[in-house]
């Protein structure tokens, strides 16, 4: 089969359906689009009992908002702020009036356009691994996360076509100061990749820093850069019912700003949440829509991302549990609550699993096929999560990219069943009930592209699997991210701007960076 050759930057394709390099044969770039319906488990009076919940977490128990600032907005809206200064209790039309100005989809357009991704509908991009603070591969085992590993992880999100945004760090650098880390951390992530990029609100400071560089990066001007979304940050409520100083300062400032804020509550079920997923899903629903009508407050239209982490605990040692069936249920119901506001989604590939085993596909195949279930728009940690988040592994980076390749490829398997070529009657009765469909002109003419091709699976019978070394998945990925790492080229990038970054850094540097405490 005739194949066009990649640039080995995974870079995209044109109309090709498959890139081939020398590490691995992967599909060409493209924005995968969810065909299915989503699986919707709660009838609409259990939609509106989560949501009544919900309004009534806001206007009776409020939320803490532990800044000044957004303190401030809120009561100037009307909010009731507590005695103690930082519970903020909203009335629910005014939530409701809020959130309805929310796009219910947008795009986000990085320094290199063909690599725009839209958010919301039925579109479905995925993040890399972000914000694990070890690292892991076959041949270096479990250790703190480095620079060099960072950079290994970075080029890993670049080269998978399946992968649409270099989300937060792949892994911790902890060998960097935390004072100048992001500086050193986005200048590699916008010299090694070209796609949508994030920005921690971790303080003023380092929000500001990585959107000038990502405007450096963009060479436009303020003005023309901030006329459309071109990078976004993430928080998380600090759950129960708590958003924190830093996260909603950075977040307030790529509200004013008109870039994506997605707010994600941490509700583990059993711990920082009600043990019911309908009340841990209601719970997460007031802290995040609590945040969002802040932002739309502050900048109406404001984009904004619902992020569900529902999960549960382990009741017998209190450790995360992730992969299960009540992670599954909570995404699927969240996923409803979402589509009732008309807010897109996001959820995460999440597993316990310590090492790349079946523990950890099967966990991880549950979460991404309960993101594909429950209509989710953005896939955060969608390659390389280990260890509840503790862990980006280089292996279970590239077994994730398999497992993405194949949802999209299922996603396009075509299930036209209305013309004759595909029932394929003529086909049936070519071959009869003696022969075989292999040499038949209608499997001639579509085998080259009629099933998905893998580049890790081993589809051989087990004789000729043991012959040939007897090599488990792992093992064969640890060869693949080699072969990436070796044959790794970055994306172009204009010689002025590359240095212009370099001078911004250099001065931040001399400067100080930023503070490590807040």
């Amino acid at each position: 089969m005739s194949e066009t050759r990649a640039r080995r930057s995974g870079g995209r394709q044109g109309n090709t359906r498959r890139s081939t390099t020398s590490a691995i044969e992967q599909m060409s770039w493209r924005l995968p689009i969810n065909p299915d319906c989503p699986t919707e488990p709660l009838d609409e009076e259990g939609v509106a009992a989560i949501h009544d919940c919900a309004m009534r977490v806001l206007e009776e128990i409020g939320i803490e908002f532990l800044n000044e600032e957004a303190k401030d907005i809120l009561r100037k809206a009307g909010c009731d702020l507590s005695k103690d200064g930082d519970t903020v209790k909203m009335d629910r039309d005014w939530v409701m009036e809020k959130v309805a100005l929310a796009p219910s989809q947008f795009d986000i357009t990085p320094r290199n356009p063909e690599r725009r991704i839209t958010i919301g509908g039925k579109h479905m991009a995925f993040v890399n691994v972000s914000s694990p603070p070890n690292v892991m591969d076959n041949d270096r085992g479990r250790r703190v996360g480095d620079f060099d590993s960072f950079r290994d992880l970075m080029k890993f999100t670049q080269y998978f076509n399946c992968i649409h945004v270099a989300g937060g760090y792949p892994v911790e650098p902890v060998d960097i100061h935390a004072s100048v880390r992001h500086l050193d951390c986005l200048y590699e992530k916008l010299t090694l990749t070209d796609k949508v990029v994030h920005a921690y609100s971790l303080g003023p400071e380092r929000v500001e820093d990585v959107m000038e560089m990502a405007r450096i990066a963009s060479g436009m001007p303020a003005d023309e850069f901030y006329s459309k979304p071109r990078l976004y940050t993430n928080i998380n409520s600090s759950s129960p019912l708590k958003h924190d100083w830093p996260m909603l300062d950075g977040s307030m400032r790529f509200a004013r700003r008109g870039q994506p804020v997605t707010v994600t509550p941490f509700t583990l079920a059993g711990a920082m949440a009600p043990v019911t997923m309908a009340g841990a899903v209601a719970q997460s629903v007031a802290e995040g829509l609590a945040a969002i009508a802040l932002y739309q407050e502050i900048n109406p239209g404001t984009p904004v991302i619902f992020g569900t982490f529902t999960s549960n605990v382990d009741m017998k040692t209190g450790a995360p549990a992730f992969g299960t069936p009540e992670y599954m249920r909570a995404t699927q119901m969240t996923g409803q609550m979402a589509r009732h506001y008309g807010i897109p989604l996001r959820a995460s590939n999440a597993c316990a699993a310590n090492v790349p085993d079946g523990q950890a596909m099967w966990e991880s195949s549950n979460s991404l096929w309960a993101a594909v279930q429950s209509g989710v728009n953005l896939v955060y940690h969608s390659a390389g999560w280990l260890e509840g988040g503790l862990i980006a592994s280089y292996e279970k980076f590239v077994m994730d990219c398999e497992l993405i390749q194949q949802i999209q490829r299922y996603f396009e398997t075509s299930i036209t069943a209305t013309d004759a070529a595909s029932t394929a009657f003529d086909a049936i009765k070519e071959v009869g009930p003696n022969g075989h469909f292999f040499g038949c002109d209608h499997t001639q003419e579509r085998y080259t592209d009629a099933f998905y091709s893998p580049y890790l699976s081993d589809w051989r019978n087990y004789e000729a699997w043991a012959e040939d070394g007897a090599v488990w998945t792992s093992d064969r990925a640890n060869k693949v991210w080699k072969s990436i790492l070796n044959e790794f080229e970055a994306p172009p990038i204009d010689d002025a701007i590359r240095d212009e970054l370099k001078d911004f850094v250099a001065r931040r540097k001399s400067e100080g960076g930023a503070p490590t405490d807040f």
